[in-house]
């Protein structure tokens, strides 16, 4: 797959590392306060795209108050442990097409993190988020030793379930009324994935 990654940041400078993720012609890592610009151009341009999919946006969600705070939960999860957030960029000239995250990561006996993901309109059904579930499959087993990732997504959203598919992920059930999604409870398509999927020869003793 040709993935790196190293971690951002220094420690005793007060900054949480991070990990940063290249290969397969993208780079995810870590927003900060620069990339509010562009955030918030793309959001706003897919406003209408996204919708359906999340859950409602608070009204000052495109705010620079609002990405801040947003920053802020961020490094408290990496500094914890239970979650990664990542821009997803794409091409040499870096250009922002998304994001993805792991988050609820649950250690001992659980081993788990559940995958998110939103890709900016002008961007969707060019095989970026794909490549953006696979990097981030790897690093979450072969770095953070995960053994299991979950997603759902809506029985409707044929895309989402084609990238989930495509990464190797296998449908597991349906969860009825599973998340607030567009203002209503939402039924999801459950999704999981094993370290054992993509790395079977180094989980046969598990």
């Amino acid at each position: 797959m040709g993935m790196r990654w190293f971690l951002d940041g220094v420690a005793g400078l007060g900054r949480p590392p991070h990990p940063r993720i290249a290969g397969d012609g993208l780079t995810l890592r870590a927003p900060e306060m620069a990339d509010f610009p562009g955030w918030v151009a793309l959001r706003e341009k897919s406003r209408a795209f996204l919708a359906p999919w999340e859950p409602l946006w608070p009204e000052d969600d495109l705010s620079r108050a609002a990405f801040r705070r947003r920053l802020d939960r961020l490094r408290e999860e990496v500094a914890e442990e239970t979650g990664f957030s990542f821009l997803i960029l794409a091409g040499e000239s870096e250009e922002l097409v998304g994001g993805i995250t792991l988050s609820n990561i649950r250690r001992r006996a659980a081993q788990t993190g559940t995958l998110g993901y939103w890709m900016g309109q002008p961007f969707a059904g060019q095989g970026h988020m794909t490549r953006a579930v696979r990097l981030l499959s790897d690093f979450a087993f072969r770095t953070l030793d995960l053994e299991r990732l979950e997603a759902a997504c809506l029985p409707e959203n044929a895309a989402s379930i084609r990238v989930l598919e495509k990464a190797g992920f296998r449908r597991e059930g349906y969860a009825r009324a599973y998340l607030a999604i567009a203002g209503r409870r939402r039924d999801h398509v459950l999704y999981g994935l094993l370290k054992s999927d993509l790395f079977p020869s180094n989980s046969a003793a598990s």
